[in-house]
């Protein structure tokens, strides 16, 4: 007895699917179904379903991961269809019931079938969001890791991937053999030039198997970057109560985001793409300006607000973002160190753009928590935080603010706050994290990680500024360093 249709009577504030989903094609593979490609991707081509300018279009979710396996049961389900709620400062909730992706495809119940799947001629592009930590960079090097356990494994299994990698290159590599053009593939996570990077990663994966087939994917895959930007916290179980009861939607997990998005595309598909230009997403032909923007202002702006408002006591992100204190030290770091280290980004005024992030942060409705932007620090921060760092030490720049930053991340990475109370680290480096941090004996035993953090923990500069925040963390707190931080 199959169970009731949520979706089967909703009432009249909330928006539903218009266009006939059974008619839906889909060509485009999406790996690594979230909250963030729901709020996001999914979202935008919702619509232009609407608008009937993509009816040839639809997405396939693929799952990949252990944990994905409650999104294919989720999927199921529900028939693809989720909730999305916009929640704005004012309280109100705007929701919308996306359809696009018609299809949910969950590689550890048959990778065969995922494989297939993705070697169909139907699939034009296979996108991804898998995270800031998922391309098996090596921090230290900046290639490939060709070590890690997992990668070795799927290269000695290709038809049995349980990578990205291991699926996407093994789908590429029998569309060549069938004379079928290659999809283009299209990263969507926070990862500066991301299409670049998944051309490297893809690319090396590729060579590891056969020289000939690298160089392949290297020169004949599409690997466009993109600009994402939507807040999206996790969905709680009381989201799902309150969609439940606004709504009467017995939805298994809804989608709760703000109602600011962005996204901006390198324009090169060879297969064809659908028409986001004409929802709202911007297609370039340079994404560098809008990328690196992103990067060193919201992202890295995230991390300066986890580490010291969870030290000060916050938990909630506007409550951390609305503190003088937490306000004034983005405004030192935007204006200081993190705007001279951009290019004009065409249609953007950066100071507005850095005075509505403060907006977003503020947002009450969202609940975004602390903890989430703290997580996987180690991904982040290389990434959002230290190309500032080193663009300023390069310059002869200030660094006081954003190394600031890196010593509020060491003393979280204790796990232990101010008052005694444990600190929950979920982070893939987390032992070692801890150890560093706990070294008293040795205090830039944190910045010595050199897969982390390169040579720079041997400039006297940021080793100085950093060093001096550590200490005055340690013998005053979070609150006290900001005060004498921010009166010079």
């Amino acid at each position: 007895m199959s169970s009731p249709d949520p979706f089967a009577e909703l009432p009249t504030e909330v928006r539903r699917p218009t266009y006939d989903r059974a008619r839906l094609r889909p060509r485009i593979a999406h790996i690594g179904v979230g909250g963030f490609h729901r709020s996001h991707q999914a979202m935008y081509l919702d619509r232009l379903l609407e608008q009937r300018l993509a009816d040839d279009w639809a997405i396939v979710g693929v799952g990949i991961r252990p944990e994905d396996a409650r999104m294919r049961d989720v999927m199921a389900a529900q028939d693809g269809r989720y909730t999305l709620v916009l929640k704005h400062p004012d309280g109100t909730w705007d929701a919308t019931v996306i359809g696009s992706i018609v299809e949910y495809r969950y590689g550890p119940d048959d990778p065969a079938a995922v494989l297939e799947r993705l070697a169909d001629p139907a699939i034009v592009i296979v996108s991804m969001t898998v995270t800031e930590g998922g391309y098996g960079i090596d921090q230290v090097t900046g290639e490939f890791d060709a070590s890690a356990p997992e990668v070795v494994r799927d290269l000695a299994h290709p038809d049995d991937p349980g990578t990205v990698f291991g699926y996407v290159v093994e789908a590429l590599r029998r569309r060549r053999e069938r004379g079928i053009p290659p999809f283009t593939v299209q990263s969507c996570d926070n990862v500066q030039g991301n299409g670049e990077v998944a051309r490297r990663v893809f690319s090396a994966f590729a060579s590891l198997r056969d020289p000939e087939l690298g160089a392949w994917v290297r020169d004949a895959v599409a690997f466009p970057s993109s600009m994402v930007d939507r807040i999206t916290p996790g969905t709680t179980e009381a989201d799902v109560a309150e969609v439940n009861e606004r709504y009467g939607i017995a939805d298994a997990w809804p989608v709760m985001a703000e109602p600011f998005t962005q996204w901006v595309i390198e324009d090169r598909f060879p297969l064809g793409r659908p028409a986001w230009e004409r929802v709202g997403a911007q297609l370039v032909e340079d994404i560098v300006p809008y990328e690196s923007m992103k990067l060193h202002l919201l992202n890295a702006a995230h991390q300066a607000i986890a580490y010291f408002g969870t030290l000060m006591g916050y938990r909630w992100v506007h409550d951390a973002a609305s503190d003088p204190l937490l306000t004034r030290l983005l405004q030192r770091y935007w204006t200081d160190e993190a705007l001279p280290t951009l290019r004009p980004v065409p249609g953007i005024d950066l100071v507005a753009y850095t005075d509505s992030l403060l907006e977003r942060f503020r947002n009450p409705a969202i609940r975004d928590t602390l903890a989430r932007l703290a997580t996987d620090a180690s991904d982040r921060i290389p990434k959002f935080l230290l190309p500032v760092i080193r663009d300023r030490l390069a310059t002869g720049g200030s660094v006081d603010m954003a190394a600031a930053v890196v010593a509020s991340w060491a003393r979280y990475a204790e796990g232990v706050d101010e008052q005694g109370e444990p600190i929950t680290i979920i982070d893939g480096r987390r032992d070692r994290l801890m150890a560093a941090a706990r070294d008293r004996q040795r205090p830039t035993a944190f910045i010595e990680d050199p897969e982390l953090f390169g040579d720079l923990s041997g400039d006297a500069t940021f080793r100085a500024a950093y060093l001096r925040v550590l200490d005055l963390l340690h013998e005053r707190g979070a609150t006290a360093t900001l005060d004498a931080l921010l009166e010079e």
